[in-house]
């Protein structure tokens, strides 16, 4: 059921109808299943990787020489679209395929684009980026990690937290400072293939609030050698503005899912209020419930047609960092207030992690810290004033 009967966007095509359908297919026969075991397990096996490479879900967006299909940004949306439609949006799926390969298509020399995409695009690696750190959230420029150069090789010391992917990833783009003296310009990326280097250990698979079948985790690097040319880009120092360049997509990412979100919690509420009865009536024929969720239904609306033009921009490179910003500010702060209102409506269930809308409730709280957290991005506005 589309509740906010908003016209499909002139990028969604028929062969991404086509790739949506079986996107759905393959969460409902190899994902939705499992959700309550993967939940408790705190992440997704090794196995999902592999089969969602085998389907061809990993880096669609990827160049066909790299591994990938060929695509663009919509096929990475579809993604994120039919996950959060779904419920099955705590897998990092779009975090590998729409974060951590970009940075090496748009930033890594030719023989990294060869070595490193067509294994991220099989599942054989599986992507994380290592930003923050204990001391370190949003400030990416005052990262403690370190990268040192010695011959032929970095050798990386350092700690990062709350990383994505952490529990599994076996490729992680690492932020790192080459040259500790220049701040901004001192930032480095570098691939670290961690089944390759000695030094690399895991921490705690984190215990958050929701998003609970993502291993989430600590990651430390203790004298961990990697060789000069996993240096991304041709120099160092290029880090901070490779970041900056790859965020808009990155707050895209979570503008898309948060959309997906809201409409759920708006398809899931709606259904309950109509077959839930409370003195003598059903629910939505409480005037009550019917303005909340008109008001609701007319944001959501809004925002979606934002989000859709904001998709259809970045598809045709024009995109740029303040609408980026103001779409994830706004569609965030509105997938945790319509959430909120739903789960009102459904009263002393709604509370009950059992039921949907508790889970959305859970998950949606760290959309406005993720890719910067929305003060950060108010900033980012203020300053095209």
């Amino acid at each position: 059921m589309d509740v906010l009967q908003v016209e499909k966007p002139s990028y969604m095509t028929e062969d991404l109808e086509i790739f949506s359908d079986a996107l759905t297919k393959f969460i409902e026969r190899e994902c939705l299943p499992h959700e309550e075991e993967w939940r408790k397990a705190k992440m997704v096996p090794r196995e999902l990787w592999t089969k969602a490479g085998e389907m061809g879900l990993l880096c669609p967006s990827m160049p066909e020489a790299y591994g990938g299909w060929g695509g663009s940004y919509a096929h990475d949306a579809v993604i994120l679209e039919r996950l959060g439609r779904l419920g099955f949006d705590s897998w990092g799926i779009s975090l590998h395929n729409a974060i951590v390969a970009p940075y090496i298509l748009n930033h890594g020399t030719e023989e990294q684009k060869k070595d490193w995409l067509p294994r991220l695009a099989s599942g054989e690696l599986v992507g994380a980026i290592a930003m923050s750190e204990p001391g370190t959230g949003s400030d990416l420029q005052g990262v403690k990690t370190t990268a040192v150069r010695d011959g032929n090789e970095y050798v990386i010391n350092g700690s990062k937290t709350f990383i994505t992917n952490g529990g599994t990833a076996n490729f992680i783009i690492v932020v790192a400072k080459t040259d500790p003296k220049e701040g901004s310009k001192g930032v480095s990326l570098i691939g670290v293939e961690t089944d390759k280097v000695d030094g690399f250990r895991r921490g705690r698979i984190l215990e958050k609030v929701g998003a609970h079948m993502n291993d989430t985790a600590e990651l430390f690097f203790d004298d961990v050698r990697v060789p000069t040319m996993s240096l991304i880009g041709p120099d160092e120092g290029q880090g901070f503005y490779q970041l900056m360049q790859e965020l808009p997509q990155e707050r895209l990412n979570v503008v898309v899912g948060g959309m997906a979100a809201i409409e759920r919690a708006l398809e899931e509420t709606i259904a309950y209020v109509k077959e839930r009865k409370a003195f003598g009536q059903r629910v939505i024929d409480f005037q009550n419930t019917q303005f909340t969720l008109a008001e609701c239904k007319t944001k959501a609306t809004v925002a979606k047609v934002f989000v859709n033009d904001c998709v259809t921009k970045h598809i045709d490179g024009k995109l740029d960092t303040v609408t980026a910003s103001m779409a994830k500010l706004w569609v965030t702060d509105l997938q945790c207030e319509i959430i909120d209102e739903c789960l009102q409506l459904f009263g002393g269930y709604g509370y009950m992690t059992e039921y949907p809308i508790a889970r959305m409730y859970q998950d949606a709280r760290v959309q406005r810290i993720y890719a910067g957290t929305n003060e950060i991005m108010k900033l980012m506005i203020a300053r095209s004033l």
